[in-house]
């Protein structure tokens, strides 16, 4: 199986056109969820962008997933671009969906040179409830989703394992909804 992350771009007038399509988007979403295909999903506080990951068998599934989702065939998310895990570990929980905006953690990215001994550092983190998910990229790059809605806390609990490259830690804000 592939885990992948998938940044969607929504249209400008994003706010408004998801209305329409909100009911089935959601409803899919939470489908496929289910059966194992998404793992979790949501916006951006602003709209601005919208983070899915996925675990698939390969690359032309994850292009179905997202080209037959209501949200991309009503024009809601414009483009998209996946990024597949070298490695990935998964949410020990399935949350309930929640679409009122109070699920709000902090999306962390940053590169690591130790993708083996940063591995351990986001498995502790897990361990102690700080991180839902997260994983690395072939690269080296990590996105990890903390449970805080502090930027400098979520960013802190990285840094100070000293296992990520200095100064290449950044956040930003996300709507854990599914």
């Amino acid at each position: 199986m592939i885990f992948c992350h998938v940044a969607m771009t929504p249209a400008d007038d994003y706010a408004t056109r998801r209305i329409a399509h909100r009911e089935a988007h959601l409803a899919r979403a939470v489908a496929l969820r289910s059966r194992g295909y998404i793992l979790a999903g949501g916006p951006g506080p602003d709209g601005r962008s919208t983070d899915v990951l996925y675990r698939v068998s390969d690359l032309e599934m994850l292009r179905r997933l997202v080209e037959e989702d209501p949200y991309f065939t009503g024009g809601v998310w414009t483009a998209y671009r996946p990024r597949p895990f070298s490695q990935f570990l998964e949410p020990w929980e399935q949350p309930p969906v929640v679409t009122d905006g109070s699920r709000q953690v902090t999306i962390v990215e940053g590169l690591t040179p130790d993708v083996d001994m940063a591995s351990l550092a986001l498995i502790e983190a897990r361990g102690a409830g700080r991180m839902a998910f997260g994983g690395f990229f072939p690269s080296g790059e990590t996105l990890a989703v903390m449970r805080t809605v502090d930027p400098a806390e979520a960013a802190k609990w990285l840094d100070e394992t000293g296992l990520w490259t200095a100064g290449t830690l950044t956040t930003r804000p996300w709507l854990y909804v599914l």
